[in-house]
């Protein structure tokens, strides 16, 4: 499996696919071909069909200015993968080098025959019951085993941790509309407010306190503000929220946070690995379905579960996020994303004590693996349009400018 540090990237919303992906690509081809001062970028598969709603186009002139850069995007592609882009640079009127991208979810990217590292093997085992196993053979926990296999990982999701917060505290401050036509106004401020006017700590109080958070976090998102990939921009709000709640709200350390955003890695490493982690690809099971199963995982680790407590803890998350599609209405990664984020939060910390509490009574007959295994199948019989396209589903039904 990679490192964490490719799971958990710092970036610009709305999409981790369609921008920091093809920011990643044309950053790299500008490194390599330092004399090309324009540039002709063609987006295919679910890059060019979303890729108006998700900016991907003023991600990449970002990238590329003060160069002249036409963003052409293709309704037809050669290329068997489902999103990616071509790059083609010039020297004036001389072309240089040409680029195929293949964009594989959560910022990540495959450039073809080009000799690049990002999925250098960082971990020896390739799946969640190799890694328990090791664990349980050296007495060790989830997060001793990163540890041990990335040495300088705890700084740097110190690092993840800490602009986590900050894109939450933001999003908290602020108010206004998010970008786009669907005239959606940013609500996550008055939900924090209405949700301390509770005032004594409850169960209520907690659960809107924790979707506040997500919220805060996705209108930050939705208006290409900067958040982490957990394990996409589009399911970014769910891990963050957890573990910005457990630290301020119910106190636990940012070293336990730290420690569980590791235990949180290896799941979604195991998932990415295994299935994807890609809405063009395995649809929105593969996005949210993930973040609420890395979500779970680090509460699980924050309330001292065991090795087998945080494996049924993610099980149960990811397993009743299967076959949830990827529709996101007009190619803006607010409807239904933004309050989907919120539902999995919570579940993340319900599956987390429902975990705890079945483990000591029977032993759970599906593993992690197993639910993995089952996503990857689900992912291929979606059908293509309910898969980031934004040509079924809500996408579909809810028409721009309808609330």
């Amino acid at each position: 499996m990679e490192s964490i540090k490719e799971l958990y990237k710092i970036g610009s919303g709305p999409s981790s696919s369609h921008t920091i992906a093809p920011q990643r690509a044309m950053k790299l081809y500008m490194e390599s071909n330092s004399n090309a001062n324009r540039f002709i970028v063609e987006l295919y598969g679910s890059l060019s069909l979303t890729g108006k709603g998700h900016f991907t186009d003023h991600a990449i002139k970002m990238v590329c200015n003060p160069f002249e850069c036409d963003v052409v995007f293709k309704t037809d592609c050669s290329y068997s993968f489902p999103s990616g882009l071509i790059i083609k640079g010039y020297d004036h009127q001389q072309e240089l080098d040409q680029w195929v991208v293949y964009s594989l979810g959560g910022g990540s990217i495959k450039i073809l025959n080009r000799d690049y590292d990002f999925q250098k093997a960082v971990y020896q085992e390739k799946n969640l019951s190799q890694i328990k196993e090791y664990c349980n053979k050296h007495n060790i926990t989830y997060y001793d085993y990163c540890y041990q296999n990335e040495p300088g990982l705890y700084d740097y999701l110190a690092t993840i941790l800490e602009s986590m917060f900050r894109a939450i505290n933001r999003g908290l401050a602020t108010e206004g509309y998010l970008l786009g036509p669907l005239d959606m106004p940013r609500i996550a401020k008055k939900l924090n407010e209405n949700a301390n006017l509770l005032g004594v700590p409850s169960d209520q109080q907690n659960s809107q306190l924790l979707v506040s958070y997500a919220y805060a976090n996705m209108e930050e998102n939705g208006t290409l503000g900067e958040v982490v990939t957990a394990p996409t921009c589009g399911a970014s709000g769910i891990v963050s929220s957890c573990l910005y709640h457990y630290h301020f709200d119910l106190g636990h350390s940012k070293q336990d946070c730290i420690n569980a955003l590791a235990t949180a890695g290896i799941f979604g490493n195991v998932i990415k690995k295994n299935a994807t982690i890609s809405g063009a690809i395995g649809g929105c099971q593969a996005e949210v379905g993930a973040g609420c199963a890395m979500a779970a995982a680090a509460i699980s680790q924050l309330i001292n579960g065991s090795l087998d407590e945080i494996e049924y803890a993610a099980e149960i998350a990811i397993e009743h996020h299967l076959g949830l599609t990827c529709d996101p209405v007009g190619g803006y990664v607010i409807i239904p994303c933004i309050e989907r984020n919120g539902v999995a939060s919570l579940r993340a910390r319900d599956a987390a004590y429902m975990s705890k509490s079945i483990v000591n009574i029977k032993k759970p007959r599906v593993s992690f693996d197993d639910v993995v295994d089952t996503m990857n199948y689900t992912g291929e019989k979606i059908a293509i349009e309910l898969k980031e396209t934004s040509l079924g589903g809500l996408a579909n039904v809810i028409k721009i400018g309808h609330q």
